[in-house]
């Protein structure tokens, strides 16, 4: 069973305490009677099924759940008052800024369901979104042009950027098609040796994913095209031309904008989705955003 949202206001008098050292010293920094600081601090505790503090003699000590709780919350608190830092240090009605490289091999789809989250948190944010090839975004990265770059695959290019990669997610993918070619949703996977299929370019890492996987099944399709472009690709695919493969996760979202169906799925080839930063942490509140999305909603369980 899932844990509800964890509430903050609780966990902001559990830090507190814990910074004071007693209810009554916290209940002065909050201007707070002390049985409500002790009835939040039991519904935190409730809600995390522990306790987090223990009494010895007069002194409140934190268990060792407690001290892994308050680790995070020096984090959470932290991040909070930098968000507040960055927000309040704009010039009146000016927006927060995301310069954003998309590989251009990535889905448009992936893309615009990993950087939703950030538009819907606040209107307060303009994304300035550029696409190219890695290498290209890496090296704009670089230069501190760009405050993230979302990927299909890890930096390891010849790029002289000490960058980081933050895991967005991973799914298998899911394989379209439209017309006469729903049929061959029979006997799927087998019935692809020899149909006409769409593929990303060459120099994708989901190109070279699939190549290997018709060549351990021992599937011989016919490639009826090669797409840089993933838009182009699916509107190829929507109009019967051959059958495509997309990530599982935005399935979907393709059923539905392409007018197109599932007719087969693998969890043998796995797509991955990266945010590439100079920074060992995310910093920008709007990169947070898109990461927790991300892993918690687009990719999550």
């Amino acid at each position: 069973m899932s844990m509800g949202w964890l509430n903050y206001h609780h966990l902001l008098y559990f830090w507190t305490v814990a910074r004071a050292g007693s209810i009554a010293k916290a209940g002065e920094e909050l201007h707070l009677a002390q049985p409500t600081i002790s009835s939040q601090l039991k519904l935190l505790e409730e809600s995390l099924g522990h306790k987090l503090f223990e009494r010895q003699g007069r002194k409140l000590v934190l268990t060792d759940v407690g001290r892994t709780v308050m680790r995070y919350a020096d984090e959470i608190f932290r991040l909070g008052n930098e968000l507040k830092n960055v927000v309040s240090g704009l010039p009146p009605g000016q927006q927060l800024r995301l310069n954003v490289g998309v590989v251009d091999v990535i889905p448009k789809l992936v893309a615009e369901q990993l950087l939703k989250p950030a538009l819907e948190a606040g209107p307060s944010l303009r994304i300035i979104c550029r696409e190219g090839p890695l290498p290209k975004l890496l090296a704009s990265l670089a230069l501190h042009e760009l405050d993230v770059v979302l990927a299909d695959a890890p930096s390891s290019e010849p790029v002289s950027v000490r960058s980081f990669n933050h895991l967005l997610g991973k799914c298998g993918v899911s394989f379209f098609a439209a017309g006469e070619l729903l049929a061959l949703k029979e006997n799927f996977p087998l019935s692809l040796d020899g149909a006409p299929v769409l593929l990303p370019s060459d120099e994708s890492s989901a190109r070279r994913s699939m190549d290997l996987w018709f060549e351990r099944k021992g599937l011989r399709p016919v490639i009826a095209g090669d797409f840089d472009d993933s838009a182009l690709l699916q509107a190829f695919g929507q109009r019967g031309h051959g059958v495509f493969a997309m990530p599982s996760a935005i399935e979907a979202e393709v059923e539905r904008q392409f007018n197109c169906s599932v007719i087969g799925r693998t969890d043998e080839i796995e797509t991955c989705f990266y945010a590439i930063t100079v920074e060992r942490k995310i910093r920008h509140p709007a990169v947070v955003t898109i990461a927790e999305a991300a892993r918690s909603h687009i990719f999550g369980e």
